[in-house]
């Protein structure tokens, strides 16, 4: 008895190719878009992603040391970033307009200040998600005055309990180069109720008043280039 051989067909165009690993880019995107509800701008090569700024939150970007010392001003629940030695200050979306006026009213609009606004149309790089990427905590800058040297004395920040161990902002660009979230948004929540805002002045409610931000922010900004020209005027013979 001579058996037989069943043929055995094999259409390839009915086998699903195998699926390629979602682009990190991606990831970040839809975290952003999903989670958040934030519009981006998706990543091309040698562009990061971008979120767009001024229709969800405008940005206060001034130097690290003065962003500190203006976290006492948010509340836990406002978002900060962090790149490199620049701290961005979310605030609340159309700040960005009233910042000129505002730094006029405090009497800071005549002097240089290290500080500078994105608003509607500006983009802002996407620091990473705070699963992909370190998330800094730090407390806000602890300045007391010692009467013996009759200098301000800077106390080291020390990491509020239960936080992630901060990394020195020098080091925050770290991961190839990004941002990273110093206090990162919280999906679910409206993030709009915690951001700086001018209608807060003088008034009740939760969301931090633009107004006291803006005035310690530039302080420090303007202690930051006084200590910067001594420091050059004693370097010079």
């Amino acid at each position: 008895m001579v058996g037989t051989r069943s043929a055995v067909t094999t259409d390839f165009a009915t086998i699903p190719l195998p699926r390629r690993p979602l682009d990190p880019s991606d990831q970040v995107r839809r975290w952003y878009e999903n989670e958040l509800g934030w519009p981006v701008v998706p990543a091309t090569p040698g562009i990061p992603l971008s979120l767009r700024v001024g229709l969800r939150f405008d940005v206060l970007d001034v130097p690290a040391e003065a962003g500190r010392a203006a976290l006492r001003h948010l509340t836990p629940h406002s978002p900060v970033a962090v790149r490199g030695e620049r701290m961005r200050l979310l605030m609340s979306a159309g700040s960005a307009e009233e910042v000129p006026g505002v730094l006029d009213w405090l009497e800071w609009g005549t002097l240089p200040l290290d500080l500078t606004t994105l608003g509607e149309g500006d983009l802002m790089e996407a620091p990473l998600p705070p699963e992909q990427g370190p998330v800094m905590t730090v407390r806000p800058l602890d300045t007391r005055f010692d009467t013996r040297s009759k200098q301000a004395v800077r106390r080291p920040c020390v990491p509020e309990p239960g936080a992630v161990r901060p990394l020195p902002l020098s080091r925050s660009d770290a991961v190839q180069g990004a941002a990273v979230w110093l206090r990162p948004p919280e999906p679910g929540g409206e993030v709009e109720a915690s951001l700086p805002t001018l209608s807060a002045m003088g008034g009740g409610g939760g969301a931090p008043d633009l107004v006291r931000l803006l005035n310690t922010v530039a302080t420090q900004c303007h202690r930051l280039r006084l200590r910067r020209g001594c420091a050059q005027s004693s370097a010079c013979p």
